[in-house]
């Protein structure tokens, strides 16, 4: 194979790993689905082989989980396990968070205030209707958690489960009244960090995170009625 034709194929790989990832991430593929290799690769336009390698890399990712004898679903995690996962996240991101007020430069604060600028002219936002945010410095949290320059910190929360809570992240904000409620949360947060109050910023995370915990429950609960 020749250079030109190696990152032809590293290119579409990538393309393919990110629309796999959006149509998760927003619920269009939903948890636990069961992926036919012959379905994505007809309805991408693709062959099976860069196919294959964009699933393995969304499995090294844990959007993805192989079952042998079974196949590859999307990820999912149990009620018990998210509540429990986002009880730590509040307590971890309120911490991370009060690191980044007092930690990072000011033009770091400055790309955090036009990120959220450019969240806020999503048109679902807009509508009401849902938060997306793409992962890494495209996510808000993701920004403010590498802002905190507390390598333990960021190795926890961006591990493993980072991008398959961003499922359900996604999910809470679908529901009646919490995209605009998040994202102005998300401005509070930002308002305490350019005041480089810690104390503020902390709190105005963790109240953020509790209401995402509580939008999910109350899903949680709406399905059992």
């Amino acid at each position: 194979m020749s250079l030109n034709n190696r990152l032809e194929a590293r290119s579409l790989v990538d393309m393919i790993v990110e629309r796999l990832e959006a149509s998760i991430v927003s619920g269009e593929i939903p948890p636990g689905t069961k992926l036919s290799e012959v379905a994505l690769a007809h309805s991408l336009g693709v062959s099976r082989g860069p196919l294959r390698e964009a699933i393995r890399r969304l499995e090294g990712r844990k959007l993805l989980q192989r079952t042998p004898n079974i196949g590859v679903r999307v990820a999912e995690l149990t009620e018990n396990d998210l509540s429990e996962i986002l009880v730590i996240r509040e307590a971890l991101e309120g911490m991370a968070c009060r690191e980044a007020c007092l930690k990072m430069p000011d033009s770091e604060i400055k790309a955090l205030r036009q990120l959220l600028r450019r969240h806020g002219s999503q048109a679902g936002l807009k509508k009401g209707t849902g938060y997306y945010q793409e992962g890494k410095d495209f996510d808000f949290h993701f920004r403010i958690i590498k802002g905190s320059q507390n390598e333990r910190l960021i190795q926890m929360l961006c591990g493993d489960l980072y991008d398959l809570l961003r499922v359900y992240r996604y999910k809470s904000s679908t529901l009646a009244g919490r995209a605009k409620a998040a994202y102005n949360e998300h401005e509070k947060i930002v308002l305490a960090i350019e005041s480089r109050d810690p104390d503020a910023a902390e709190a105005a995370m963790r109240e953020h995170l509790r209401n995402a915990r509580a939008y999910l429950e109350q899903r949680k609960d709406g399905d059992c009625t």
